[in-house]
């Protein structure tokens, strides 16, 4: 969905609905505002549910200063257009109180975003600005400020944060990166150290090898592909609900013939991913038109070498990933129901995924269905797309299970003749 052809109030009432619903901001906090291309500013009112809002709701604030709507503008306009006429790049801006942001705020620190390569290339240059009333043009200033000195993210002191964007969707972006990596770095803290990369290492990660792929036009679309792409469509919607993958981040396959499959398209939004997007790969060549995810290089490797594997995921679930970023290892041996899907779960170097595809790929084997990539991602395979999707969940569930367990006490995982057992019952290898 490309929000560029959508009018700016409809666009406002998507994104408060976004973030409302995913619990980024409460019913009278945050808002949202939009520099139309003829220097109108259309942004969120001030005072009103934002779990139920409409179009006609959003306030147009023209460019003489009058303003049109219904209701009053959010009493923190005076910082956005402050933030535009400081900054002719930016064309949106995003204000809303996450409680991990907030909890940054109140202790005047800034996540790490080095915990995780997503994190510190999608959120940019992040200030913190000084305490200020909200509403005032005190705040408004202090905000500006740092916006004029570079930063594309301000965290408010003792107040929540502050994105500017050359679209909504941008910002939009920036901001649940941020939030996912302030998520994370809480949750690491609890099991263990956080740990960041280099500059130079997260430069690893960004090859542009799913560009490099010849191309073909298909000639019929089959009854098997239109469903195995409705199908990916609906697990991808569901992964992105339950926040196991972010807007763009995160790739699906699933075979179809052989060794051809299809993937989720790069830099497309998880949420509203619609079946004519997902890639077709044939033969190893990319379906005409369409740019497959990044991690493409794996998923050819995994299919080529385990004819048993019908589908990969890979993703960014934040309780999996707080053993990513430390470490602490994901121990699937402390829940019965979890061994049986998630088996062992070894952690593989940084960027080994793009840098390494085909020893990476020798890592599953039926009883390694999931791998774990320091400071990255993790990768889980099944026999088909829906019991590749239910091992991610379990590991997700059982993760966050386990960070619980580790604010309670002392953790206590099953015996070796409890796993012997367990292998017996559900004829496991």
């Amino acid at each position: 969905m490309n929000l560029n052809f959508i009018h700016p109030a409809d666009q406002l009432v998507m994104m408060m609905n976004r973030i409302y619903s995913y619990g980024m901001t409460t019913t009278s906090g945050g808002n949202l505002s939009i520099l139309d291309e003829n220097g109108d500013v259309w942004i969120t009112p001030g005072s009103i549910d934002k779990g139920s809002l409409t179009r006609k709701d959003m306030v147009c604030i023209k460019k003489d200063g009058t303003m049109e709507g219904i209701h009053k503008p959010s009493s923190e306009y005076p910082f956005h257009l402050k933030i535009y006429e400081t900054r002719s790049d930016i064309k949106a801006v995003l204000h809303a109180h996450p409680p991990a942001l907030v909890a940054f705020s109140i202790v005047r620190q800034i996540p790490n975003t080095k915990l995780i390569p997503n994190a510190f290339v999608g959120c940019g240059k992040i200030a913190m600005a000084e305490y200020g009333l909200p509403g005032s043009k005190d705040l408004g200033d202090k905000i500006a400020r740092e916006f004029e000195k570079g930063c594309d993210i301000a965290v408010l002191e003792n107040h929540g944060v502050v994105v500017g964007s050359t679209g909504l969707f941008e910002a939009f972006k920036a901001f649940e990166n941020l939030d996912f990596c302030a998520r994370l770095q809480i949750d690491a803290s609890i099991i263990g150290t956080p740990g960041s990369l280099k500059e130079e290492e997260i430069r690893l990660k960004y090859t542009k090898d799913h560009f490099n792929l010849e191309e073909f036009t298909p000639e019929v679309i089959t009854s098997q592909e239109k469903e195995a792409r409705t199908e990916l469509c609906k697990l991808v919607h569901r992964a992105y609900d339950q926040k196991l993958v972010n807007a763009t981040q995160g790739s699906f396959s699933r075979r179809m013939e052989g060794n051809d499959f299809l993937i989720t398209p790069y830099n497309v939004d998880r949420k509203y991913l619609e079946v004519e997007e997902p890639v077709s790969i044939r033969d190893g060549r990319r379906e005409a038109g369409k740019v497959p995810s990044r991690s493409i290089r794996l998923h050819q490797e995994i299919y080529r070498k385990h004819p048993e594997i019908n589908a990969v995921i890979i993703a960014h679930p934040p309780n999996i990933m707080a053993y990513a970023v430390t470490d602490e290892e994901l121990d699937s041996k402390s829940i019965p129901e979890s061994y049986i899907l998630m088996r062992d779960i070894p952690k593989l170097e940084f960027a080994s995924f793009y840098q390494k595809p085909e020893e990476t790929a020798r890592a599953f084997n039926e009883s390694t269905p999931i791998v774990i990539v320091n400071n990255d991602c993790v990768a889980v395979t099944g026999n088909s797309l829906l019991n590749a999707f239910d091992r991610l969940e379990v590991a997700e569930y059982s993760a966050k299970a386990l960070v619980f367990a580790k604010n309670l006490g002392q953790m206590v995982a099953i015996n070796e003749d409890q796993i012997a057992e367990i292998k017996d019952a559900f004829h496991l290898k």
